[in-house]
């Protein structure tokens, strides 16, 4: 797909949910191994026994910063085999404009992604500029466990 039928195919998708990523569960080692590599080892999501009896969530919940470093893969942006237009040769993500944690995600919890593109433009270098809101939603919660607006760039 030529760059001007991506801008012209995205421009028509503007204020529209884009997308709905699958299910993906948060469990346990999942957030000890993001503990790790971050070093942030704060009780309340490494500590189980400390987190069931003293969390006021009933056990150990992920890092609000796992959730935004999932953005990618729930968004369904990293499958280099299914790339979101044909003809993309570099896609990166530029930023963040807005984030917010409004619910914790307990571990054992599923939770998925659902992007709503809010604006598109033109970038020098053949390149489009995204922004997109992204609500990641927690099965069964009423809120969800992050919101946050993106900015990405795709270059042909």
């Amino acid at each position: 797909m030529s760059y001007q039928n991506a801008l012209a195919d995205l421009q028509s998708k503007v204020g529209t949910e884009t997308y709905v990523g699958a299910w993906l569960t948060i469990d346990q080692s999942r957030i000890d191994a993001f503990a790790a590599a971050t070093l942030d080892n704060q009780w309340i999501h490494v500590d189980v026994e400390r987190a069931r009896r003293e969390s006021p969530f009933g056990g150990p919940v992920a890092h609000g910063y796992l959730t935004l470093s999932l953005l990618p893969h729930l968004m369904g942006r990293v499958n280099a085999e299914k790339p979101l237009y044909p003809g993309i040769k570099l896609s990166v993500n530029y930023g963040l404009n807005r984030v917010r944690f409004p619910h914790p995600v307990v571990a054992g919890s599923r939770i998925r992604a659902r992007t709503e593109l809010i604006s598109v433009e033109e970038v020098a270098g053949d390149g489009l500029q995204l922004v997109s809101k992204v609500t990641v939603e927690i099965e069964g919660a009423a809120k969800p466990a992050c919101v946050a607006e993106t900015v990405s760039r795709m270059y042909f």
